[in-house]
């Protein structure tokens, strides 16, 4: 296997570099956590330079963020040696390829529109996709028979930790529990805005942070316990934009997860009881409500103002019933 590193010869380095155009700027050393934004293209080293892949003509560039595991080390140790608008060919022995048709098929898939595979990249899923087939003639060619391959990288945008809001699977634990308080606050923004849709997403964000850091604690100690509890707010936020949004059903759910923490939430209560009321599922309605005037009495006037709402609506339904049935048996 050819060594990782970059020098005048692939066979013996592992990847060789040719400047295509000069970047600006100075080349330091890119900390953890750098995120480099680039176009790339990939081709084979053949008579007719075939194209494998080309970025060109997607909508965005592609990003990797240093330090973060990548499943092609090769990438990350090109592009560390690159400025910005810097554009450069680099030649990679096939020894450090064998991970590309996985990359290449989830990225193909994913510009479809396809949900990518995932856990593909050891050994035992190497070998099942050799006998399943990764669905591009070319890429499963690769696979059975690896091969130098050429990389043009085009560095559209490099941005330095702290420069950018960081997606929550790039996070470390502390850095998610950090994020929670700062979503639920962009959320309420977004909220008191009328964006209702864009605050739904931050609570979803903040719920999301949660629920992965609640993966590595034990259930009923106190750590998770305290953890599951911050969800409540947030889940009651989120009920309530889509309670807005006329999605009642994802409101009822997020609402009765949120009670089945606090069983005595009048928010939830109230909110789940009109989310019922909308999708008319009468009987459960009321009695949200009615336990909500058990708990508030404060509440009387919000609760019997939704319960002549229901009456109204359940008359007019019964209405329309009877002018259904009557023109059934007289039509």
């Amino acid at each position: 296997m050819a060594n990782m590193k970059i020098g005048p010869n692939a066979k013996d380095c592992g990847v060789q570099k040719k400047v295509l155009y000069a970047g600006v700027g100075d080349l330091i050393a890119y900390p953890p956590d750098t995120k480099f934004h680039f176009h790339f293209r990939t081709l084979r080293r053949n008579d007719d330079k075939t194209v494998l892949d080309d970025t060109k003509n997607s909508k965005k560039p592609f990003e990797l963020i240093v330090g973060k595991k990548f499943k092609l080390d090769c990438w990350e140790l090109c592009l560390e040696t690159m400025r910005l608008n810097e554009v450069a060919q680099f030649t990679v022995n096939k020894s450090l390829l064998h991970a590309y048709p996985i990359v290449a098929k989830q990225l193909r898939d994913i510009k479809k529109g396809l949900n990518p595979a995932e856990h593909r990249s050891h050994c035992c899923g190497m070998m099942a996709l050799q006998d399943m087939g990764l669905g591009y003639p070319d890429l499963e060619e690769l696979l059975k028979m690896p091969e130098d391959l050429d990389f043009i990288f085009e560095m559209v945008k490099i941005e330095l930790p702290g420069d950018y809001e960081k997606d929550s699977w790039a996070m470390n634990e502390e850095e998610k529990l950090d994020a929670v308080p700062k979503l639920q606050e962009e959320g309420n923004r977004e909220y008191k805005a009328g964006r209702v849709a864009e605050a739904a997403q931050k609570y979803a964000e903040a719920i999301g942070n949660l629920e992965q850091l609640l993966l590595r604690e034990k259930p009923g100690d106190s750590e998770f316990v305290a953890l599951d509890r911050r969800k409540v707010p947030l889940l009651l936020n989120y009920a309530q934009c889509k309670l807005l949004l006329g999605e009642y059903y994802p409101a009822i759910e997020h609402a009765s997860s949120a009670l089945e923490r606090d069983p005595d939430n009048v928010k939830g209560l109230f909110r789940r009881g009109r989310a019922h009321a909308a999708a008319w599922n009468p009987e459960e309605a009321r009695a949200d409500f009615q336990r909500v005037l058990e708990l508030d009495p404060k509440m009387t006037s919000a609760v019997q103002k939704e319960l002549r709402l229901l009456d109204e609506a359940e008359k007019q339904k019964t209405a329309e019933d009877k002018t259904k049935l009557k023109g059934k048996l007289f039509g």
